[in-house]
């Protein structure tokens, strides 16, 4: 598969809408994720990401604005013992509390659908990392409608076990802008992973459409101990 430039795939999609990366940094060390949100109307735009004890939620940046908290306020990062769960919806909270009975990511995600906002059937994304004892490998899964068609829900899920040093995958909701919003297609995209956090987070903002970007979440999670950094970049605040 082709490695593409992640910087110049934002730079030419203004609305890749929200998208998960997850991959191994450049020197080996860190389990790499990312997740950016996007929004075209003033409600989906009033949002930031505020930090939590074990990840991330979204919440109003101002209140007074929030017309329907509906597929807009959730938790997109939460961490599940020695698993990390990354997604663009309340299904964080689906795959956190069926793996914590001892179901599986995809047994999880075989209860949920693509989102209930047509004509657009937006997909469920969604990522897992697991970092334990020196080890790491995560996967990826996409809910999507049948090309719109929502008699069908698509499932697929790609893992990747032992991750390639410096390396990634990237995976979003939309292949641009348009009404209805046209949903990926694809496996998740091969990129580049480095392995300087602050400077990926920075890159990543600045290649974000100016009038769509609102938060971007990134997080390094050390490989041998566990521990993670992590970055938030919000474009409003509360």
């Amino acid at each position: 598969m082709i490695t593409l430039d992640i910087m110049q795939e934002l730079k030419g999609n203004d609305y890749p809408g929200r998208g998960i990366i997850i991959g191994k940094s450049e020197d080996g060390k860190s389990a790499v994720t990312a997740y950016f949100i996007m929004g075209r109307s003033v409600n989906s735009r009033n949002r930031v990401f505020t930090e939590t004890a074990d990840g991330i939620k979204t919440e109003a940046a101002d209140p007074s604005k929030l017309t329907d908290p509906h597929l807009i306020i959730y938790s997109p990062v939460r961490v599940l013992g020695n698993k990390t769960i990354v997604t663009n919806g309340d299904q964080t909270d689906t795959i956190y509390e069926l793996m914590d009975k001892q179901q599986t990511f995809e047994q999880a995600l075989r209860t949920r659908e693509y989102e209930d906002d047509a004509p657009n059937y937006t997909p469920r994304i969604s990522g897992i990392m697991h970092v334990e004892n020196g080890t790491y490998n995560y996967a990826m899964s996409i809910l999507k409608s049948a090309d719109g068609n929502p008699d069908c829900c698509e499932r697929f899920t790609y893992s990747y076990t032992n991750p390639i040093n410096g390396f990634g995958h990237f995976i979003h909701t939309y292949m641009g802008d348009g009404n209805p919003l046209p949903s990926f297609e694809g496996e998740p995209k091969k990129i580049s992973i480095p392995n300087d956090m602050e400077q990926f987070a920075a890159d990543l903002w600045d290649a974000l459409n100016e009038d769509n970007k609102v938060s971007l979440f990134v997080r390094y999670i050390d490989i041998e101990t566990g521990k993670a950094v992590s970055k938030v970049i919000n474009k409003y605040t509360k």
